[in-house]
């Protein structure tokens, strides 16, 4: 039989931006409080709709240079100033996850070092940095500051909590906690970095021998600096090395 593309119904297809970043020691991840329905006045993931034109590459880099100010890092070539580490999360197409129509939602996962207040925009009401324990833990009720608390919009904490997996894995045995970090960075930065994702304290002196026993995962610069406090510390930047070897096995917490 021929194909007929009217025997199928039409769907959209959207991206969804898991954007995390490390905040006064804390793993926090951008929301957006929606301000048209449906779950109008609901905190959401940021993220929109795939334009004709666009792969979801194309759409998931616009999306976080929309929300963020971002560009989205090449792999292929040096990364600016205000680059991010972007790459495709998981797709979500429960059928009823959206009760506009039938939406396919392919999300992403972007990491970044500390990032500025964000602005709203779009269908966005306001937006903010958030602890992601605190988004996920929202139940019906009152938070602290006496503002309604309910669930994150459609099914962002399904995606928000994959996402933080995979952060949280990914770090054991790559150069991802990196992308937390500025360009140059202390080897104690960089813990704090760890200890922010996983939500534990690592031995100081233990992880120094970790991160420095693997050949190119970190680079010295040559230069140091005193911006935690206390006697200079060497500076590092990420080296050609993609791998540690052994992995940092996450501690239980």
């Amino acid at each position: 039989m021929p194909y007929d593309p009217s025997a199928f119904p039409p769907f959209a297809v959207t991206v969804d931006l898991v954007v995390l970043t490390v905040r006064r020691h804390a793993l926090c991840a951008l929301a957006v409080r929606r301000g048209e329905p449906p779950y109008q006045g609901r905190w959401a993931l940021p993220g929109g709709f795939v334009r004709g034109d666009e792969d979801l590459a194309t759409a998931a880099a616009r999306e976080l240079a929309e929300e963020t100010g971002l560009h989205a890092q090449d792999p292929a070539g040096p990364a600016p100033v205000n680059a991010a580490h972007l790459e495709q999360l998981a797709t979500y197409g429960d059928p009823k996850r959206d009760p506009r129509m039938r939406v396919v939602s392919v999300a992403h996962l972007a990491l970044a070092p500390d990032l500025p207040a964000p602005r709203a925009g779009g269908d966005a009401r306001s937006v903010r940095w958030a602890p992601v324990g605190d988004l996920l833990d929202q139940e019906d009720g009152y938070g602290r500051d006496g503002e309604l608390a309910a669930p994150l919009a459609f099914d962002h904490a399904r995606i928000l909590a994959d996402g933080v997996e995979r952060a949280r894995s990914k770090i054991e045995y790559s150069s991802l906690a990196t992308a937390f970090c500025p360009q140059e960075f202390t080897v104690g930065e960089l813990r704090r970095v760890y200890e922010a994702v996983w939500g534990v304290a690592l031995d100081p002196r233990n992880f120094h021998r970790k991160v420095t026993g693997t050949p190119g995962f970190l680079v010295p610069t040559g230069g140091t600096t005193t911006r935690q406090g206390g006697r200079p510390a060497q500076l590092f930047r990420a080296g050609g090395a993609t791998l540690l070897n052994p992995p940092m096995l996450r501690p239980e917490a």
